[in-house]
């Protein structure tokens, strides 16, 4: 008892960064729980996923079968059933993707389990296992505990957390496939790529946002000699993108994308809760905001309470001089 098992989900041959973010969260909780943290992955000729997941230091388990070459919600159900039942794990977790909640709603209503989904964080206090969930698109943090269960299952949302580092290697170890029949009545067909723009903000290292500040297009030159200064990508609010400035896909809040740069720069964008919930993942804020009592500032590591039209201009000049 006290295992937490982590689910890794890759597509296309790529781990999804979600099966590297769980890790930050899964190890302490299994500590805390008494037992270890360890990662299933299921697919077809997986074997250098599992060498990269195991330099985390986490032990690898391995199902290795052809009827997983692609996902398929049907054969994972039936999977986890049975590894629920061999391994007896305290905690199962994946991530809150498209193919975590496609199975783990029916997988805790086959087994009867406690299921939280869209989890934030997850923590084992005085023999109660907890999740925090936010309510009303990130304005509320609730903290709910699990019913007493053998086994607990969660989602957890993706970008909420920073992956940890790459640790001491850790082994691999192979589970005969729990599949014994095929599933006729579900099948993959084909895999179909989302259409994206030019660049895709949620792999962003620098972002500049643009809010209703802007006024208008013709101000975006002073915007767009900042962001060529400093290497980062353009994106901005949904006020940003409805009013045509920017492309919709580069929109950021709970309707458009989640992002976790390095640095975001907010520039007018007061900071409606639905797009905080998108950006409160970047490791430093800097907002510039005439308004002294603009949400934003309640997340921003840097403020500057002023005109950005005023500002901008002498950012830019003095980013240009410290860089020669």
């Amino acid at each position: 008892m006290g295992n937490v098992l982590v689910l890794a989900e890759h597509r296309q041959g790529a781990l999804r960064d979600v099966s590297f973010e769980m890790l930050a969260v899964a190890p302490g909780v299994a500590e805390d729980m008494g037992g270890e943290a360890v990662v299933l992955l299921f697919g077809s000729g997986i074997d250098d996923l599992a060498k990269k997941i195991t330099e985390y230091g986490l032990k690898v388990l391995v199902v290795d079968d052809p009827a997983f070459e692609n996902f398929n919600a049907e054969k994972y159900q039936m999977a986890l059933s049975a590894i629920i039942d061999d391994l007896k794990p305290s905690v199962l977790m994946t991530g809150h993707t498209a193919q975590g909640v496609d199975f783990m709603p029916a997988l805790a209503v086959e087994k009867k389990l406690p299921l939280v989904s869209d989890a934030v964080g997850l923590s084992y206090e005085d023999g109660t296992l907890k999740a925090t969930r936010t309510l009303y698109s990130g304005k509320v943090n609730a903290l709910v505990a699990f019913k007493p269960a053998d086994t607990y299952l969660v989602t957890f949302r993706e970008g909420t957390v920073e992956a940890p580092e790459p640790a001491a290697a850790a082994e691999v170890e192979k589970l005969d496939s729990p599949l014994k029949e095929d599933v006729p009545y579900r099948k993959f067909v084909e895999y179909i790529e989302a259409e994206v723009g030019d660049v895709d903000i949620t792999q962003s290292d620098v972002l500049v946002a643009i809010g209703r500040g802007l006024k208008e297009d013709k101000n975006l030159p002073p915007i767009e000699e900042l962001a060529a200064a400093i290497k980062a990508d353009l994106a901005g609010s949904r006020a940003a993108t409805d009013a045509g400035w920017i492309p919709h896909d580069r929109q950021v809040g709970t309707s458009g994308k989640a992002v976790k740069p390095r640095l975001y720069i907010a520039l007018g964008i007061s900071g409606a809760f639905q797009h905080l919930a998108g950006m409160k993942g970047a490791k430093t804020i800097v907002a510039i905001n005439k308004d002294p009592e603009a949400p934003i500032f309640t997340v921003a590591d840097y403020a500057i309470v002023d005109d950005m039209f005023k500002v901008l201009p002498k950012l830019t000049e003095k980013i240009k001089e410290l860089k020669g």
